[in-house]
């Protein structure tokens, strides 16, 4: 038992209401369960019983048990004082508020059928990667599809909070964070911290100065990344440093050089190699002129990706390193790799957009694009796959990514569509 479901079954009244009366015998009628609340304080607010026929509105408050009230120190909290109706599941004590009155408290334990209990717990218990697979199947499709529309806003809205969070600390301007933004899904999870640090010491405003000179971008790159060698004698590194040196004195940039230890090369293809990725960013910013205009210019989606697919200079199409040539040509960025950009950097900023400026346009366009790219390949997706869903286009992919992490994970059951479904008294 837990408060979790407790709140499911006072939210959804999945209980016998016939009769109820607190546990010092008042009669008690269900005008209005209340308004979930999600931040601190009682559990429900704006709640409207009737005790003995006299009309109360204020907050609930839900325990497993009534002691729990004092055990969450609830009587020297003025939040607390509002509450008109305490909920449990047991009653192992009567409680008071500070004044000292008691609070009418309600018992459920007997009045919620056992069956909706050991649904519930059978989701609980189960080790299952999607907890319901078993019963996932007689669930009805209106449900799953329910779900599916609320959980890829839930993942839009979370990956666009980030980006206006961002959006905030560069002082609102959104050139600025979606060069950062950007940068960081260049390094393809493992070097996503280190190109995000590269992008806050490097500003944008420096690298379009220099939007004439591929070589001076990637000295500015290369060399605040920490990753120019010391002592390497060919031409292309030997104007690298030189570029480096005379532009990091320039913009105050050589007290905050990065470490070699933050960049990642084990587990990546050479393809993947933070320096290839690298001199891939260093073209797209010296092409671009305004990330952030090309992004909310663009319509179509394979537009977006050929925005994206960016080949190297020509060191970088012949070595992975520096000092370090490749036995093939070195490939510019991938179909897969640019769709993956799409999804998770373009979309978000598209998405942050469209919320900041209260436009639906942009987050329909934010939407299309996902469902015109092909759905991302993990073990998570299989296992939706296997259970009969369609994981088809990347809306589809996010959607049932975000369903999983959030919901089936942390058993959330209760706050799903398809667990509710399951649970409900039948």
């Amino acid at each position: 038992m837990n408060e979790d479901f407790l709140s499911f079954v006072w939210r959804y009244q999945y209980f016998d209401a016939t009769n109820l009366r607190t546990e010092s015998d008042e009669q008690v009628q269900i005008l209005r369960t209340g308004q979930l609340n999600t931040d601190a304080g009682p559990d429900f607010a704006d709640a409207r019983i009737l005790l003995d026929g006299m009309e109360w509105v204020g907050s609930v408050e839900l325990h497993v048990k009534s002691s729990d009230w004092d055990v969450h120190q609830h009587p020297s909290d003025a939040a607390y004082e509002s509450v008109i109706l305490h909920v449990v599941w047991d009653d192992d004590r009567p409680v008071k508020r500070e004044d000292g009155t008691l609070i009418p408290t309600l018992t459920l334990n007997q009045r919620v059928k056992p069956a909706v209990r050991e649904r519930y717990e059978r989701l609980l218990e189960s080790k299952e990667e999607i907890p319901c697979a078993p019963q996932f199947r007689e669930v009805p499709r209106l449900q799953k599809i329910a779900m599916l529309d609320r959980v890829l806003l839930e993942r839009l809205d979370a990956k666009a909070a980030r980006v206006t969070a961002l959006w905030e600390q560069n002082q609102r301007d959104w050139e600025e964070t979606t060069y950062q933004w950007l940068a960081q899904y260049f390094g393809f999870k493992l070097n996503t911290p280190a190109f995000l640090r590269l992008a806050q010491i490097v500003p944008l405003k420096v690298l379009q100065k220099h939007r004439t000179s591929g070589l001076q971008i990637e000295a500015l790159l290369f060399g605040t990344a920490g990753l120019l060698p010391e002592h390497q004698e060919d031409e292309y590194v030997k104007n690298l440093r030189k570029e480096y040196q005379f532009l990091s004195a320039k913009y105050g940039l050589q007290s905050r050089q990065m470490g070699t230890h933050e960049w990642k090369f084990l587990r990546l293809r050479p393809a993947g190699f933070p320096t290839v990725r690298l001199a891939q960013w260093a073209v797209l910013l010296q092409r671009e002129a305004g990330l952030f205009a090309s992004l909310t210019a663009v319509e179509d989606v394979t537009d977006l990706r050929q925005m994206f697919r960016v080949s190297q200079s020509n060191y970088w199409k012949k070595h992975y390193q520096f000092g370090k040539q490749s036995a093939a040509e070195v490939p510019a960025l991938g179909k897969d790799a640019a769709d993956l950009l799409i999804i998770n950097a373009a979309v978000p900023l598209l998405v942050a957009y469209a919320r900041q400026r209260d436009q639906s346009t942009y987050l329909d366009r934010a939407i299309r694009w996902l469902e015109q790219l092909s759905a991302e390949k993990n073990h998570i997706l299989r296992a939706w796959a296997s259970l009969g869903m369609r994981v088809t286009t990347a809306s589809d992919s996010q959607a049932l990514i975000e369903w999983h992490n959030q919901y089936c994970t942390r058993k959330g059951c209760l706050e799903c569509t398809v667990g509710a479904f399951l649970v409900r008294p039948v």
